[in-house]
């Protein structure tokens, strides 16, 4: 039996999110510069968007820039910005043939204009699909949500729209960039690092963790299996015990 029909249709997470680490290694080990891997890992990005979108999955978050990478070597930033160009020029067809919501989450204006204006144009063009919401992590920053989401219900609560004691964990969501979303259910980070390096850290509170050896750019639909089924055979207590759950 192959891993796909190994999994259980009723137990899919609903949200996987993915941080994808491993290009630059991936790259060295070949020989070659960095910006090859990144250029290489697009097709493991299309392949596992297929996949989720094959299964019935609802939502996919990729953890495509974050904040701290505008401190790469200003070649390789303007290499991954014309990349980023490059791929929702060639892939926007791809997201409207499987029925694929681009969204975007992070400090989106801090991206070049063209690469903003692209990104805006494939999420406008995709809008209207109702299948797998494929989310980029662009520009993104956990600390700096979280804090932005403090500073505006400040903001609000000065203004009298809000009173301290209203605030609660819904109206909380409400002011991060994935108000709507579910939390993940599934996290898997490649390339064998084990940490959350400022993705989604309110979001996870209760996400299951998994941790792959595999380069991003290696990754393939067999990899997301693995880590689905592995996911599977957890057992969500939410803080609960074994017995409450049954």
């Amino acid at each position: 039996m192959s891993l796909k029909e190994q999994l259980i249709v009723e137990k899919l997470p609903r949200h996987i999110a993915i941080i994808m680490d491993g290009n630059g290694r991936w790259a060295k080990k070949k020989g070659n510069i960095r910006i090859f891997g990144h250029k290489s890992a697009v097709n493991s990005v299309k392949e596992t968007a297929e996949a989720c979108a094959e299964l019935g999955i609802k939502h996919l978050t990729l953890y495509a820039f974050s904040t701290e990478n505008w401190n790469r070597p200003k070649m390789e930033v303007k290499a991954l910005m014309e990349l980023l160009i490059a791929t929702i020029n060639s892939e926007v067809d791809t997201l409207l043939n499987n029925n694929i919501r681009l969204n975007a989450i992070g400090q989106l204006h801090d991206l070049p204009k063209k690469a903003y204006n692209k990104l805006m144009e494939a999420i406008d063009r995709t809008k209207e699909k109702n299948g797998l919401t494929l989310t980029l992590a662009l520009s993104y920053s956990s600390k700096v949500e979280i804090l932005e989401a403090v500073r505006s219900i400040a903001k609000a609560s000065v203004e009298g729209r809000i009173q301290p004691n209203e605030v609660d964990e819904t109206i909380f969501e409400s002011y991060l960039n994935t108000h709507g979303v579910p939390d993940p259910d599934l996290m898997i980070r490649t390339s064998g690092e084990q940490r959350i390096s400022n993705f989604l850290l309110w979001q996870m509170a209760y996400t299951e963790l998994y941790f792959t050896e595999v380069l991003w750019p290696d990754f393939t639909k067999e990899d997301l299996y693995k880590a689905i089924l592995d996911y599977q055979h957890r057992e969500r207590r939410f803080g609960k015990i074994s017995e409450q759950l049954d």
